[in-house]
């Protein structure tokens, strides 16, 4: 793997064993032959070539010059290395950080090889999990390389794993050809987005910086706020009592800033996720003849969860609230289009300003109200 930041992130965390435990623990994708193989990379392309005019000719969004990010059909262990990359960038300014305080205690560089290693077999674990389960992503932070090929000007990439599309195909019993055109017109949107909004990957690496920021440095504060953590999940609730106040363990640990900018996170992505959930079901009668019935099959699938294991990693994770975000984001996204029409709604689009606070996802009227009238005004 193409080595990517400074030596010094390097010992918080062994970059190449988190790859390579991913890649040993990944579960084997569905049986398909050499050639079906071949046939399923060939037709996932057109449909993603095809999905650019639908997407742009609904959203309204783009124009020339926007289909410079390549798209990769890839495996599950090509999703892993994608995916490591993307965290190795992100997480540069912060690990340094934290690799500059512990390089000043006794036994420092030895704890950091130590941990670098165990943090690395613990990511490895995660995404051998989180492998398996995602059909697409628009992968935006990884430097391009020979193996992640980017976009113009700090671009990024179209992911499509095709043997979780393939999966989850025969899960559902659904048209195959319908299905992977309907993956494609979700994940498209999220190349749009980005495309079409010069501004909105430096937003959103801006916020993310600005959360590490706040994390803690100090190793024995960071353990202490795991530890307490994991006691709060473990004995917060009786078994088989769910509510929507029961935190993930990544909201616990924050300070008090991190939860203002999480706040804003949030909201972006609740309104990417439920724009692209909005327009999927925008396009897709007119281009998915079975879209109906892959509609209903897929939100039954998304809401239980394929275990019981499942859906505690979910909770842990904060999967669920990724469930919520496509739910509460296609609700504002309608209710705003309903209200001002896509033209109104792409202001959305403007400026950082103009995204919907958190609060607002939940009561687009007050959107419309502060972007719409205050420029009317």
């Amino acid at each position: 793997m193409t080595s990517i930041g400074g030596a010094a992130s390097a010992g918080m965390v062994d970059w190449n064993l988190a790859v390579a435990t991913a890649t040993r623990l990944v579960r084997p994708g569905p049986e398909v032959s050499r050639d079906e193989a071949r046939a399923v990379v060939a037709e996932l392309r057109r449909h993603a070539k095809a999905s650019e005019e639908h997407v742009r000719g609904f959203t309204r969004m783009g124009g020339d010059g926007l289909r410079d990010t390549p798209v990769l059909v890839v495996d599950r262990p090509g999703w892993v290395r994608a995916n490591v990359a993307g965290f190795r960038e992100i997480l540069k300014p912060l690990l340094d950080k934290m690799q500059e305080r512990r390089g000043g205690t006794p036994g420092g560089a030895v704890l950091g090889a130590v941990g670098g290693k165990v943090t690395g077999v613990e990511l490895g674990m995660l995404l051998s999990f989180l492998s398996s389960r995602v059909l697409g992503q628009y992968e935006t932070f990884a430097p391009a390389t020979r193996e992640l090929p980017a976009g113009a000007d700090g671009g990024g990439r179209l992911l499509l794993v095709a043997p979780n599309i393939v999966h989850v195909e025969r899960e559902l019993d659904v048209q195959p050809h319908d299905f992977r055109l309907w993956v494609c017109l979700h994940e498209e949107t999220h190349r749009t987005q980005f495309t079409a909004v010069p501004w909105l990957r430096d937003h959103l690496e801006g916020e993310i910086q600005s959360f590490l920021a706040e994390t803690e440095v100090d190793p024995m504060t960071v353990l202490e706020r795991i530890r307490e953590a994991a006691q709060s999940l473990a004995g917060s609730r009786p078994e088989g009592e769910e509510g929507d106040d029961t935190r993930s363990l990544v909201e616990i640990v924050q300070t008090p800033a991190q939860r203002e900018i999480l706040g804003r996170l949030t909201a972006v992505m609740s309104l990417l996720e439920g724009h692209a959930d909005f327009v999927m079901d925008g396009v897709g009668p007119s281009v998915v003849p079975s879209v109906a019935e892959i509609r209903e099959k897929f939100q039954q699938r998304r809401a239980k969860g394929a275990s019981r294991l499942d859906l505690a990693l979910r909770k842990l994770l904060g999967l669920d609230a990724k469930l919520r975000q496509y739910r509460d984001g296609e609700r504002f996204v309608r209710g705003v289009v309903d209200q001002v029409g896509m033209d109104g709604f792409n202001r959305v689009w403007t400026s950082p300003n103009t995204l919907p606070t958190k609060a607002e996802i939940s009561k687009p009227a007050d959107w419309v109200a502060r972007v719409h009238r205050k420029a009317e005004s």
